[in-house]
């Protein structure tokens, strides 16, 4: 049986995240508030009482103030640190008096963004540090320098990478002695280039797709955790109604909620089920600071283990839109 990074490093048996882009409020800034943190402390309530142990951040997360109101929230609850893996994100820049926005990978830049990452969040360590968004000018050595000196001083414990490709992580992993182990990409059952790239091998409709060829297989096999942003893809199938939906999409929605009414379950643990369901292991990150839809989607492990073949296929056929070539 093959053994999946997270579980073989024993960093997190927590089959879902919870992504904390919500916390702080708005992106501007503006300190945090008492509600703020509050909001916080529900969220992460709901998410342990559903079994999610593992929180995704990010420096940038309404600029810095996710991460203050999580730093809050594991303040006033004493020993909650080591109950919970924590992970966050750097590499993105905001807009300032010296260049547009952008990406950084400098090893300046890297080691300055944990610094100030562990003093919002009120830590002494990052369970795990993952590079947010491709750097073009990523120079692999400096990459390589910074990780060996946080994993040498205690800061962060595992590493790993953030919408990046099957070349991008080997050409990093020849330069860093620390194994890359998480690529944190979209998928969802509305987003399937990922499922589409290796179905429509050799077929003239697979290049309109949008998905690393072979990302998937190779992470399988170089035992690196995929992990799903946007999972619920903003809510489409769930209750969402600001959102235009194509004729697929009703389709869909329409099957998500009959197979969740036959389920007695909820739509949320469809739509996700159908994600964990796949044999990659993958790990949704719930971007969501409801506690009702936190709490929606607690069910969907075990709908991932009850979903057959055939229901799993009805499922990626309606969102698709098209029967299978």
């Amino acid at each position: 049986m093959r053994i999946m990074p997270l579980e073989k490093r024993k960093i997190s048996s927590s089959r879902m995240v919870l992504g904390c882009m919500g916390f702080g409020g708005s992106w501007d800034n503006s300190p945090i508030s008492n509600e703020d943190v509050l909001k916080g402390e529900k969220a992460v309530d709901a998410a342990l009482s559903t079994g999610i142990t593992m929180f995704d951040h990010a420096n940038i997360y309404t600029r810095g103030k996710a991460e203050k109101v999580f730093g809050e929230i594991l303040k006033s609850q004493p020993g909650l640190r080591e109950k919970i893996v924590i992970q966050s994100k750097c590499g993105i820049r905001f807009q300032d008096e010296h260049a547009p926005g952008r990406y950084d990978f400098s090893k300046e830049h890297i080691l300055n963004s944990v610094d100030e990452i562990l003093s919002r969040l009120g830590v002494q360590y990052l369970d795990l540090l993952l590079l947010h968004r491709p750097d073009p000018l990523m120079e692999p050595e400096e990459v390589g320098e910074a990780f060996a000196k946080l994993e040498l001083s205690g800061k962060v414990r595992h590493f790993g990478v953030s919408n990046m490709n099957m070349g991008q992580i080997q050409l990093l992993q020849a330069y860093c002695d620390v194994p890359l182990i998480v690529n944190q990409l979209e998928m969802s059952l509305h987003k399937l280039d990922w499922v589409e790239q290796g179905v429509l091998v050799n077929q003239k409709a697979g290049l309109g797709t949008r998905f690393a060829e072979g990302l998937i297989e190779y992470s399988m096999v170089s035992d690196i955790q995929i992990q799903a942003w946007s999972p619920l893809a903003r809510g489409i199938y769930t209750g969402n109604e600001s959102l235009s939906l194509t004729e697929a999409d009703i389709k869909t929605k329409e099957l998500v909620e009959k197979m969740a009414l036959e389920k007695e379950t909820t739509r949320e643990a469809i739509v996700l089920g159908w994600l964990l369901r796949h044999p990659a292991k993958i790990q949704p990150v719930i971007g969501t600071t409801d506690p009702e839809r936190i709490k929606n989607c607690e069910d969907a492990v075990r709908q991932a283990e009850q979903m057959t073949r055939e229901k799993w296929y009805s499922l990626y056929v309606a969102s698709r839109g098209n029967a299978m070539p």
